[in-house]
């Protein structure tokens, strides 16, 4: 008889945690080659390490491929009473870098990953070597779609976030352009951190964290990375991109490329937020090939 998939089926890797604060976060640390030239896998809100389960696999099969997740999210432990603010997932994330003493890093970025990940590059550049983004940004947001800015509404956005877990499974159909949403195992993975309120902090905390003016603590934030961005502007960069994302639109892209004109950009055009699992393998040998061609 055969049993039942299961999202953990897709995967199995083992766990590692490191203590912030009094808090641990978790992370994957896979690899089969020397990891001379790790890549450092850093998610977005709603999902967590295990978006970049095949990319885990193929990437740490010859080298060394790292996926955190942040502080209340995916394996991580959700504090009620921390702040959750862009700068706090910055610092977590430079803590472990720094305990891992990562070098020659490519840093590979999705979603809120993006501004937290370059962050913590700019404020460890000296550790990293390649840049490739997945649908992200990294300055003060030019616009806020509707549909995120009802998840911000007082009392509405916290009950259908935190309570009934509304942006987490809305993703699931709404941030891929695949007939009927994502396969079930996809989307019991990508949901399985999140089974109840005291679990899905931090998904409602990163839409409160959305900053709509100067006056919110993380609207300088996201200016002094976009302001660092053209530091980087020469070294190897990656960006691919859905085309359908309704919430990082071609805009968010056309932005990047300003700063990063050189940058090699690739345009999945029937792909929508959740570009990996839309374009699964166009995305992993695109991944190989970027890796291969700028190794050193």
């Amino acid at each position: 008889m055969n049993q039942t998939a299961s999202w953990r089926d897709e995967y199995q890797f083992p766990a590692n945690y490191l203590t912030v604060d009094g808090h641990r976060i978790h992370y994957v640390d896979h690899h089969g080659g020397d990891g001379s030239e790790p890549v450092l896998m850093v998610h977005g809100n709603p999902t967590w390490s295990f978006y970049w389960r095949r990319l885990l696999n193929s990437v740490g099969e010859s080298g060394r491929a790292i996926a955190v997740d942040h502080l209340g999210c995916g394996m991580s432990d959700k504090p009620a009473d921390y702040p959750y603010r862009l700068q706090n997932h910055i610092d977590n994330l430079c803590c472990l870098i720094d305990e891992l003493d990562l070098k020659n890093v490519t840093l590979m970025v999705h979603d809120w990953g993006g501004a937290i990940g370059l962050g913590s590059l700019l404020a460890r550049k000296e550790r990293f070597k390649k840049i490739i983004l997945f649908n992200t940004a990294a300055f003060p947001p030019p616009y806020i779609p509707f549909r995120i800015r009802v998840c911000r509404w007082p009392v509405v956005g916290k009950i259908g976030l935190q309570g009934l877990n509304l942006f987490a499974r809305a993703a699931t159909f709404m941030a891929t352009e695949q007939k009927g949403g994502l396969p079930k195992v996809v989307a019991d993975g990508l949901l399985a951190p999140y089974d109840r309120w005291s679990n899905r902090i931090a998904t409602y905390k990163f839409v409160k964290d959305i900053p709509l003016n100067k006056n919110h603590p993380t609207w300088d934030v996201l200016a002094n990375i976009e302001s660092g961005l053209q530091d980087v502007a020469q070294w190897p960069i990656m960006m691919v991109w859905g085309m359908k994302d309704w919430c990082f639109r071609p805009e968010c892209l056309d932005r990047l490329q300003q700063h990063w004109p050189q940058a090699e950009v690739h345009k999945m055009a029937n792909a929508g937020h959740y570009v990996i699992e839309d374009e699964s393998e166009q995305v992993q040998q695109l991944v190989e090939e970027f890796l291969s061609r700028h190794r050193a």
